[in-house]
């Protein structure tokens, strides 16, 4: 199962999700995020539901929902801003900007929770196009 990378760049790429442990996981999951990111934060942008048509009702199917990891401490650390996270977070209209590389994941709900995993091909294949043609806007913008 895939997840979405998207630089302070406007670059978009596509990784497998990280299998194995929670700890194998989390430390490739915060090298995608950028080398400085030590603690990722989980957020739920807006735009990426209302106008890209992700879900955000978490089932027991992983990946029908998708979320936005970013770096926690980015602002400590003198990060770029990330122009399409930054755009999902409606940062135009709250004034908080997303900083660094952002990570688009799938969701599933477990026995404990919520966990994180790679994205269904529905999802994938809903969002990856309509944020490879923001990434282009964001690139022709800059």
């Amino acid at each position: 199962m895939k997840l979405i990378k998207i630089t302070t760049d406007n670059e978009i790429s596509v990784h497998e999700f990280p299998e194995g442990p929670y700890t194998v996981q989390n430390y490739v999951l915060l090298e995608l995020i950028g080398p400085r990111c030590e603690l990722y934060e989980h957020v739920m942008p807006n735009r990426l539901y209302k106008e890209l048509g992700g879900s955000r009702k978490v089932g027991k199917e992983k990946g029908s929902s998708v979320s936005m990891l970013v770096d926690d401490n980015g602002l400590y650390h003198d990060l770029d801003d990330n122009v399409v996270g930054s755009y999902l977070y409606e940062t135009d209209k709250h004034g908080h900007v997303i900083v660094g590389n952002v990570l688009i994941v799938g969701e599933v709900w477990s026995g404990d929770g919520i966990d994180f995993c790679g994205m269904s091909d529905i999802q994938f294949n809903l969002l990856y196009p309509k944020l490879k043609e923001l990434t282009k806007k964001a690139r022709d913008f800059a």
